[in-house]
């Protein structure tokens, strides 16, 4: 349902998030969240356009979150990289349906609204809060890491 550059960034910002407000690396960031590295600095340019990440070069410099992971909510980062697509007329492009659509692409399109307020409502700082039994691919407070 999603593509790949919206899994890597995910995966980019939940790894700055529980390191927040380090800065690190786009090798640190790709070798942590097993992202090749040239794919992610092109996922993490987007996520910098979209104002989600700060990039700075030099000694002591890196990529960081602008927003606190308290505030910062996965649609943003989504939106960021690769929007979510609503359906608002017929993706047939049948004049006779136009925007009234039918039951199939009215059910996709509740079900990508439901999504999108999920990921609304949902922050980072969640995510990193969550208590689960299984090991992590990033490093989670007191959880044992693969990095």
């Amino acid at each position: 349902m999603f593509s790949q550059r919206v899994e890597y960034a995910l995966r980019a910002v939940v790894h700055l998030a529980h390191k927040a407000p380090a800065a690190r690396t786009t090798e640190q960031i790709a070798t942590a969240t097993r992202v090749p590295q040239a794919y992610l600095a092109k996922v993490l340019q987007g996520l910098t356009h979209a104002g989600v990440v700060r990039s700075q070069r030099g000694v002591g410099g890196g990529v960081s979150l602008v927003k606190d992971p308290s505030s910062l909510t996965l649609l943003e980062v989504v939106n960021a990289v690769d929007p979510i697509q609503r359906i608002e007329m017929c993706p047939l492009g049948l004049a006779s349906h136009g925007v009234r659509l039918c039951p199939l692409h009215k059910r996709l399109d509740h079900a990508l609204a439901s999504v999108e307020d999920a990921f609304r409502r949902t922050t980072l700082a969640e995510i990193l809060a969550e208590p689960t039994e299984s090991v992590p691919l990033c490093e989670f407070p007191g959880s044992m890491s693969l990095v």
